[in-house]
């Protein structure tokens, strides 16, 4: 059979719940590329153009956004931050799955731009086990830390918007469980039946 058309999989979920870790491990398949986001900030030290991010003038951002070419987008500091659709297509049309990791409300954003994405909700434990997570970052204050958790309730509470979640108890096995969802949904069926019958005829 020809090569199947990649999907694009949103990798959701509060701060703290693991979403950067789970990503690295379903990149270790060759299937499955990063979703690079564009911004308007300034390149850091180390960061490379195309790879960690695209960087545009505020300008060409804006000029994107006219032009409808953002499943998401927001603004973060005074910065502007956006998923190029055009790219993801393109990888999903070279067969490739594509991998977004984002947060809940973009994640949402991106389901009206393109409803075919498939929404994955990562999810902790517990709140006790979040709370342990941040304050193990030793990276925010306890106020911080208090206003994230009360952020993390109210956004499970929009996990009816999506279509699977994994709790994040350990690494490896959410990650197993997320490329699992993967495996089936690239064999469902009403995608491929046209396809799937001329292979026969």
């Amino acid at each position: 059979m020809s090569r199947k058309k990649g999907k694009l999989y949103v990798i959701t979920g509060p701060s703290g719940t693991g979403k950067g870790c789970i990503c690295k491990e379903l990149l270790k398949d060759i299937r499955n590329v990063f979703s690079v986001s564009m911004t308007t900030r300034e390149a850091r030290e180390g960061e490379t153009e195309g790879k960690d991010y695209f960087f545009v003038s505020r300008e060409e951002f804006l000029d994107n956004i006219e032009k409808g070419n953002f499943l998401e987008y927001a603004s973060v500091f005074d910065n502007l931050y956006g998923t190029p659709k055009d790219m993801v297509i393109r990888q999903i049309a070279k067969g490739y799955n594509v991998i977004l990791d984002i947060d809940v409300q973009g994640a949402l954003q991106v389901k009206k731009v393109m409803p075919e994405a498939i929404l994955v909700f990562l999810l902790p434990p517990s709140l006790e086990e979040l709370r342990r997570r941040l304050e193990g970052r030793a990276t925010d204050s306890h106020e911080v830390i208090e206003k994230r958790l009360g952020q993390a309730l109210n956004e499970i509470k929009l996990i009816g918007e999506y279509d699977y979640y994994v709790i994040n108890d350990e690494i490896e096995k959410a990650a197993t469980e997320v490329q699992s969802i993967m495996t089936a949904e690239n064999c469902r069926v009403p995608d491929r039946a046209t396809e799937i019958i001329k292979q026969y005829e």
